[in-house]
């Protein structure tokens, strides 16, 4: 289909918004090898969207074809596993595991496809135990720029010979390519954003349902005391969730939450599996003065509902303002996790006072900052601190990508964590794979310099 300017298709979550030729939903992995090689005989670019839940437009086309996988929504439960789709919806993936078993990277947004969760090796809450989306995939199918397709399983390697990169010292990394000493072939595709081959189906491990299940919301005074309770926390035995909310978050959110206690300055979030109901919390909590705790599945639901509130508001906060989402998505090593927050304080709280907030994966390191400029000024001095963060997060070992990726919005950031010889070996891995430089224009690399502006193979 051509598409109208305000079509969906060229927009994600975060309001950037693209232009295309042409449009194309297939309906089956068949379908999509045929538009590769029309779009490869024919030197088109080729952009790859799943559900548009994104946040640095590596969905959003600037020039050539959109090539849309929402229709390959089949979910395949098997003791173990799921063979899914790449336009089946973490959700639905998560529905029909149940009540037995369940996937366990567990992304905020709930409606984002298992072909964009693999695109961008992304993770969510549950890392902490379970790490991001890499760990839990054993198969790939996918379809190369030339129509080609592969079937990949776990211990397959690939047919070139495959660079080492340094890995970041944070506990997750999605910016650039995974390159690491004898990695298998289905991990090239995993983190490359749609820039290295089309994935259209995934076979993904599942793990049985805990027996018990212990949530809580703790409440804080303070950050410090907030911190300090994290520190304590994170060599908890089954423990797979530590999430950070700070007084801006709650301020947020009070208007949802009216029973949000009014001396709370901080609050975190925690799951622990394998807690038997009788045990005695305190044992590991410590002294809790204020905090909800999950006695049924209905308090857990609304425990979820609380810590995805928070994304959502932000989210029609920055829409509402017709600006594109100003946030970050870094991680630094565990270690110096307080030295990346008091840098994140003392610079907002000098530039954007009462304008932003900070919420996020906090037993890995891995906040989110949030700013809430209220125009286009504000925006661009805001985006230009997030630049700065990227530096000071990389300068203390972590990475300027933790879960999103990198995208188009992002992607000069890539220079910030590698130098110029190591993404000259990301680019020379893209021309085993794309040699005509065809997928994902924009993303990832500076080969695109605005709409309609293509550059094959820089």
């Amino acid at each position: 289909m051509v598409p109208e300017e305000d079509s969906p298709y060229l927009t994600d979550a975060s309001g950037y918004r693209g232009a295309a030729e042409r449009i194309f939903l297939p309906g089956s992995e068949a379908e999509v090898a045929e538009i590769l090689r029309e779009a490869t005989a024919l030197r088109k670019p080729v952009t790859i969207a799943g559900a548009g839940t994104g946040l640095t437009g590596g969905r959003v086309p600037h020039t050539g074809w959109l090539v849309c996988l929402e229709r390959l929504t089949g979910v395949e439960i098997h003791e173990g596993c799921a063979i899914c789709g790449a336009g089946a919806l973490l959700r639905d993936v998560q529905a029909a595991a149940s009540p037995k078993q369940f996937y366990a990277p567990d992304p905020t947004e709930t409606g984002a496809s298992v072909g964009g969760s693999i695109a961008t090796n992304a993770s969510g809450s549950r890392s902490f135990l379970y790490g991001a989306t890499r760990r839990h995939v054993r198969g790939l199918r996918v379809v190369l720029a030339s129509g080609e397709t592969l079937a990949l399983r776990r211990g397959d390697k690939p047919p070139f010979d495959v660079p080492v990169l340094p890995a970041s010292g944070a506990k997750k990394n999605t910016a650039g390519y995974y390159l690491r000493p004898d990695i298998d072939y289905l991990d090239l595709f995993i983190g490359s954003e749609g820039t290295l081959g089309v994935v259209t189906e995934a076979e993904l491990a599942l793990l049985p349902t805990p027996g018990s299940l212990f949530t809580g919301v703790v409440f804080f005074d303070s950050d410090e005391e907030a911190l300090d309770a994290v520190d304590r926390w994170r060599p908890t035995p089954g423990l797979r969730m530590l999430e950070y909310v700070d007084n801006g978050s709650l301020d947020l959110l009070r208007a949802r939450f009216p029973e949000i206690p009014r001396k709370a300055r901080a609050c975190v979030l925690v799951e622990r599996e394998g807690v038997a109901e009788e045990e005695n919390h305190a044992d590991w909590l410590g002294d809790v003065d204020s905090g909800w705790f999950a006695t049924s599945a209905a308090d857990r639901e609304r425990f979820r509902r609380f810590r995805h509130a928070l994304p959502e508001a932000v989210n029609d906060l920055v829409r509402r303002r017709s600006l594109t989402k100003m946030g970050s998505d870094f991680a630094v090593p565990v270690a110096r996790n307080r030295d990346m927050l008091s840098i994140y304080r003392r610079t907002l709280d000098r530039e954007f006072p009462g304008q932003y907030v900070i919420f996020g994966h906090i037993g890995d390191a891995h906040l989110h900052v949030n700013v809430l400029p209220g125009n286009e000024e504000e925006w661009k001095r805001a985006s230009g601190l997030m630049t700065e963060f990227a530096r000071q997060a990389v300068g203390l070992g972590g990475t300027a990508s933790a879960e999103h990726g990198l995208g188009k919005r992002k992607r000069h950031l890539l220079e910030i964590q590698y130098s110029d010889a190591e993404i000259k070996e990301m680019k020379d891995v893209k021309r085993q794979l794309d040699p005509d430089w065809l997928l994902g224009p924009g993303t990832l690399f500076g080969d695109l310099s605005g709409p309609g502006d293509f550059v094959a193979a820089p």
